[in-house]
């Protein structure tokens, strides 16, 4: 019989909740005194605690943290008729499970009791991940299905050689991340890696962020600077966000990539690179070369090694993967102990459509972690999480636009289908040929 111990000095509402919860089958102990209710808590381990925040003799909060202290499988429901923040704050910091306020309402005591013991039930079952004594690896690409097995392979012919390489992914596929691998695995991995995001710097700016700038070369500089590709050395040069450089940027950076030279803005004397190029986007950038937005020649010296990151719901089996290494790195970022998911959580995360992608699913860990009241994460948890998200507020405008939707449906169908082309046609109103053109268009392939 699951047991609730009541701590409150005023007599009428130990004498109303331990009726009510008699009647409802537990054991009910009180205690008008906090010194009494630290011994009944010590001497019955009764798995809940509904404890006053102002008792006569104990401050509440202090004998919540001594009832936490004992390392017992326990969880504390806090009750208060002062609404007072820096006493909330302090109630949760130390672990309370719950936080309600006077007047009372039975029902939200009752579901806030058997929320408290069913995670303490599930708190209770063998972990679904392990706890980790070291840092996590922060350059580890997650995932077993075939399009990532795929990327693997890519990864390691790029090892051996300088091959430029384009990554193109929707945002939130982790292409960043994939770039960090690639220069990791490669023979000069321990040159320099950096970064530069083509979209956050204004468009004047450019040509010295990229290519560095003389003393001199501009009103007020006094002194010289070394751009990207010069910090890049023999090196790795990530050029986030191509799709974004302006034309006349990309015929300048064309000219780098073909003679691996370059001059300093306001400089005379060129310099040279043998950095490798990775830049990636999240848009296609043969559509940005056909609408006249993108260089051609530029696109095919990037485009020497071409790797398509496959959206997160292209890779649905991947996620259980995904979630456990998550929240080992959660825990140890944040110090937390979640080991443990509810019955039902991975169906839930596995039948997500993701439209921020891996990224999201992190983000939304992170959420469901933090507001965590045990050592579990609950379906409810997750529930809230996904339908308070705004689809607008994750997704990149990508994701609505006509080509994408496009993708999409035909995706969908066909896993509808189970791939059965003959009738996607039909369904779709297509022919078949045309069918084949937009999957190889689209790079549509069964979720592994």
């Amino acid at each position: 019989m699951d047991s609730i111990l009541i701590i409150d000095d005023k007599k009428a509402i130990l004498e109303s909740l331990e009726m009510f919860f008699t009647e409802k089958g537990y054991h009910v102990l009180t205690a008008d005194r906090g010194r009494d209710g630290l011994m009944r808590f010590r001497e019955y381990a009764p798995q809940v605690v509904i404890l006053d925040i102002r008792l006569p003799d104990i401050d509440g909060i202090a004998l919540l943290e001594r009832i936490q202290g004992a390392e017992r499988p326990c969880k504390v429901i806090m009750i208060t008729a002062f609404q007072d923040m820096e006493t909330t704050i302090q109630a949760m910091k130390l672990g309370a499970y719950d936080y309600i306020h006077k007047p009372l309402d039975v029902d939200k005591i009752e579901k806030a009791v058997e929320r408290a013991l069913y995670t303490l039930k599930i708190d209770q079952e063998p972990p679904l991940v392990a706890e980790i004594t070291q840092p996590p690896n922060p350059e580890v690409i997650i995932g077993k299905s075939d399009r990532m097995g795929k990327i693997f392979q890519t990864i390691g012919l790029l090892s051996q050689n300088r091959a430029h390489v384009l990554i193109q992914g929707a945002t939130g596929t982790g292409k960043e991340l994939i770039a960090r691998v690639i220069h990791r695995n490669s023979l000069y991995a321990r040159e320099p890696f950096v970064t530069f995001d083509c979209s956050a710097v204004v468009e004047t700016l450019l040509e010295s962020e990229l290519f560095g700038h003389e003393k001199g070369a501009f009103t007020g500089v006094a002194q010289s600077k070394e751009g990207k590709i010069e910090l890049a050395g023999n090196g790795s040069l990530f050029l986030d966000e191509i799709g974004e450089l302006p034309l006349v940027m990309q015929r300048k950076f064309l000219g780098f990539l073909q003679r691996s030279a370059y001059d300093r803005v306001g400089g005379t004397h060129p310099l040279t690179s043998r950095c490798r190029i990775i830049a990636a986007t999240n848009r296609n950038l043969a559509d940005r070369v056909r609408e006249g937005k993108f260089r051609q020649d530029l696109y095919y010296r990037l485009k020497v090694v071409m790797i398509h990151v496959p959206l997160l719901v292209e890779r649905r089996s991947d996620i259980p993967d995904l979630v456990r290494h998550f929240l080992q790195k959660i825990n140890w970022e944040l110090g937390t102990e979640i080991f443990n998911l509810e019955k039902g959580v991975m169906d839930l995360l596995v039948g997500h459509d993701w439209p921020g992608n891996v990224r999201e699913l992190e983000n939304v860990l992170v959420e469901a972690v933090v507001r965590s009241r045990g050592n579990v994460i609950l379906v409810e948890e997750i529930e809230n999480i996904l339908s308070s998200s705004s689809p607008f507020a994750t997704a990149p405008l990508t994701h609505y636009s006509l080509p994408y939707m496009e993708k999409e449906h035909i995706r969908k169908t066909l896993e509808r289908l189970n791939w059965n082309r003959t009738e996607t046609a039909k369904v779709l109103g297509i022919s078949q040929p045309t069918l084949r053109k937009k999957i190889r268009k689209y790079t549509i392939e069964p979720a592994t």
